[in-house]
């Protein structure tokens, strides 16, 4: 490839909307443009990227025993209503109509079709296992589209799907995926961690997330410095942290507290820990008559709540924060002053740490004032108790073998063990060996393949530009001839060596765009392509060509009569 044939279309400035290092970077380079809030179209550069990593994981998949087909985007909406999720889905599901107004969705994900498509094709247990992939533009309805391609609304996705007899032949296809994961993302050279993780919207038994570590990730990560244990926090079990409850010291005084509502104002003010403290979070669950039905969540003054927790637990799958209203209504006092103290008739759930304090600090449910000196079973009844809080560095590791540190990631893929979840509302079964009608059990895999850009530019840059892995650059090398349009040497050398280069097989582009010998660096810099060839006639004098890589802070002098020998070698180094 030759760049005035091609299309290098660099800034060099940002867009004002673009937050973090990839889609600033993304867009200078020329990788994006943007079309419309979270979609973009991929530009040349961009999408030679985007087909490198779609390679790479159509490899892997194949080489698993996985089996490509491709579903439509556009999907009826029936078969998302046999599985209820055209209710469940809520706003990011975009429903559309079509000239006769019959519904249909912008698929997100492919569950519905693809056990359709298995439900009419796959009669006996001879056909199984089996495994459908795609890889397939997807569309999300996010509220807030941000971070360029890391939350797009529009984005490219590998969606596989396995179907087994059993739950033991769930298993293996189920870690025959996730070794084909592990080996795509030691390919794409990215620094990937497996962690636990929620099932979230698409059900199922059990998943794991596969993150890039990265201080730009929207997602905590929970991990043991001791052990194996990794989890997405909002997955990631919050041990207590008190072995058992001491006796009452305390005795229970209504204390004034003026103007001190939350629960930092109401340590510093009576001078104690903030850990000695209960912070209260109303929940309400909407009834199908009357009013919505509250309960009160206590948790310790400097923990967080863990929403998907909570939401897991029995009658609260689909809580709302209670509003102002209905605190008011239910404690005869605003939030800010509120306590489990004398609550009757309202469920309490209490953290499992919380459960076990003693003489602790709440609010009384009066305005400027809080309980001290509070003791479960004396002071007020045993809570029901549950893990409702997310982990904080420190605490300790739920394998028992460590503590807990924290780190960002992005999450890049997803494996999950579906089970039953859908063949069962979609009635999905095989015939087994005795002639037996039995549900297929489903396992489904995600990659974000658009995603990796932007993760493989938060873990590889500096302040030049992006630093493709290898891999996945737009090109492997390329060849910056300083006067190609004024000196024939030049061009002589550089087209001979980009020849010969090509004839090798090797990626390599050649700038002859008679750019400025500095604005050319800073282009492919910016770009990030991993290896740059330059040939001068002051090198040419010499009988020598410069060569730099893109982490390397200086350049070095090949000899020209054994340039080639020397990329292979460079090749060869790089290439492990």
């Amino acid at each position: 490839m030759k760049a005035a044939q091609f299309f290098v279309s660099t800034l060099k400035e940002a867009p004002n909307d673009a937050e973090i290092v990839s889609h600033q970077l993304m867009v200078r380079a020329g990788m994006i443009r943007k079309v419309g809030s979270g979609i973009y179209s991929y530009m040349p550069m961009g999408l030679r990227v985007l087909k490198k990593i779609e390679a790479i994981v159509r490899e892997e998949m194949d080489m698993a025993g996985a089996v490509e087909l491709l579903m439509p985007m556009v999907q009826p909406a029936e078969l998302w209503q046999e599985t209820g999720r055209w209710s469940k889905m809520g706003a990011e599901l975009l429903r559309i109509k079509d000239r006769h107004e019959r519904d249909f969705v912008i698929q997100p994900t492919s569950e519905e079709v693809v056990t359709d498509i298995v439900r009419n094709e796959i009669k006996s247990y001879k056909q199984l296992p089996i495994n459908f992939y795609q890889i397939q533009t997807k569309f999300r309805d996010e509220r807030r589209p941000r971070f360029g391609l890391m939350r797009g609304r529009e984005f490219s996705m590998k969606d596989a799907y396995s179907f087994d007899r059993d739950l033991a032949g769930l298993k293996k296809s189920y870690d025959t995926m996730f070794a084909a994961y592990t080996r795509i993302f030691t390919r794409l050279s990215l620094s990937v961690r497996a962690v636990a993780a929620d099932n979230g919207a698409i059900g199922g038994s059990g998943s794991q997330e596969f993150h890039v570590i990265a201080e730009t990730g929207e997602d905590a990560i929970a991990y043991c410095t001791q052990s194996d244990y990794a989890a997405n926090v909002e997955a990631a079990r919050a041990l207590p942290l008190l072995a058992k409850r001491a006796a009452p010291a305390q005795a229970l005084v209504l204390t004034a507290t003026p103007g001190q509502s939350k629960c930092e104002q109401v340590a510093d003010f009576l001078g104690i820990a903030l850990d000695q403290t209960l912070k209260s979070i109303v929940l309400a669950v909407d009834q199908d008559a009357g009013p919505a039905q509250i309960i009160l969540l206590m948790l310790r003054g400097d923990h967080s709540l863990n929403e998907l927790k909570a939401a897991k637990l029995e009658g609260l799958s689909n809580f709302r924060m209670a509003s102002e209203a209905e605190i008011v209504a239910t404690f005869q006092c605003p939030p800010g002053y509120l306590g489990p103290v004398a609550l009757p008739g309202i469920r309490v759930i209490a953290d499992e740490t919380v459960a076990l304090m003693n003489d602790f600090v709440c609010g009384a449910n009066q305005i400027d004032y809080h309980y001290t000196g509070v003791n479960w079973g004396r002071d007020l009844p045993e809570p029901e108790v549950a893990d409702l809080r997310n982990v904080v560095a420190g605490d300790p590791s739920p394998d028992g073998k460590g503590v807990l540190s924290l780190c960002r990631g992005i999450e890049v893929g997803h494996v999950f063990m579906l089970g039953t979840r859908y063949s069962e509302s979609m009635q999905a079964r095989y015939l087994d060996e005795q002639g037996k009608a039995q549900l297929m059990v489903m396992g489904c895999y995600g990659i974000g393949v658009s995603r990796l850009l932007g993760a493989a530019i938060e873990q590889n840059h500096d302040e030049r530009g992006i630093i493709w892995p290898i891999a996945i650059a737009p090109f492997e090398w390329v060849i910056c001839p300083i006067g190609y349009d004024r000196s024939p040497t030049v061009k002589t050398h550089a087209e001979t060596i980009y020849n010969a280069l090509r004839a090798l097989g090797v990626d390599v582009i050649l700038d002859n765009r008679n750019e400025r010998p500095g604005a050319m660096f800073a282009d492919w810099e910016l770009i990030g392509i991993p290896h740059r060839l330059v040939i001068s006639e002051r090198g040419l004098t010499n009988d020598t060509v410069e060569y730099q890589g893109r982490r390397d802070t200086a350049s070095r002098t090949l000899p020209l009569p054994d340039v080639l020998k020397a990329i292979n070698e460079i090749r060869s180094a790089a290439l492990g």
